[in-house]
């Protein structure tokens, strides 16, 4: 597949955005509902971003990701778009299924880091992502696009890390091959702040 390249300054946006993201994706509160925004401290940090400046080129809009297929822990997802809400944080999906493709990052297989996000339980029930941390490197991840190709990954590492020290370069900051992020929360369920106190992050590269 065409590597497409995204402008430094333009993924530099992208990556303090995500910040959001990465502290609320992928959770599940117990009451069902998506978790809260990040407090005002963490989202001074992480700013807003201009829903125009992604960087990525209009014409991948053509053919966005619609499914991934991951065997090893029997995940085949369709996968909905998540972009910004109107305060400038990331969206989460609605629900334990599907999982989804934050738009401000490129496609998958095109050049840097695609993310795609998941709850891993959602009102006391698995989410997509419910399994993500037994992921093990050379696992493959598929990536089905609108207009039928497909993208295989190879899962390279799965960390996790506590929320406030979520290492955002590593995961959003410029690569110089296709990646792929998968992102979901983990560790412990805090019932005070309905929230997970980690988040596991699967790192892949493009294989074929």
């Amino acid at each position: 597949m065409a590597s497409r390249s995204v402008t430094t300054a333009a993924r530099s946006l992208c990556a303090a955005v995500l910040l959001a993201l990465a502290l609320i994706s992928g959770c599940s509160t117990a009451a069902g509902t998506a978790p809260p925004a990040p407090a005002a401290t963490e989202s001074a940090d992480v700013g807003v971003v201009d829903e125009g400046a992604t960087g990525v080129p209009d014409a991948v809009a053509l053919s966005p990701p619609v499914r991934i297929d991951v065997p090893a822990i029997s995940v085949s997802s369709d996968l909905m778009g998540l972009g910004l809400q109107q305060d400038g944080t990331m969206e989460v999906p609605p629900g334990a299924f599907p999982a989804g493709w934050y738009t401000g990052s490129p496609i998958p297989g095109a050049m840097g880091p695609s993310v795609i996000a998941g709850h891993v339980a959602w009102d006391g029930a698995p989410g997509v992502f419910s399994r993500l941390g037994d992921l093990v490197p050379d696992d493959d991840v598929i990536v089905t696009l609108q207009d039928g190709t497909t993208s295989r990954f190879r899962v390279m590492e799965v960390d996790q890390y506590p929320k406030a020290e979520f290492p955002t370069n590593t995961v959003y900051g410029d690569i110089d091959h296709p990646g792929l992020r998968l992102i979901t929360c983990g560790g412990r369920f805090d019932s005070d702040a309905a929230s997970y106190d980690d988040n596991i992050v699967v790192y892949a590269d493009l294989i074929s």
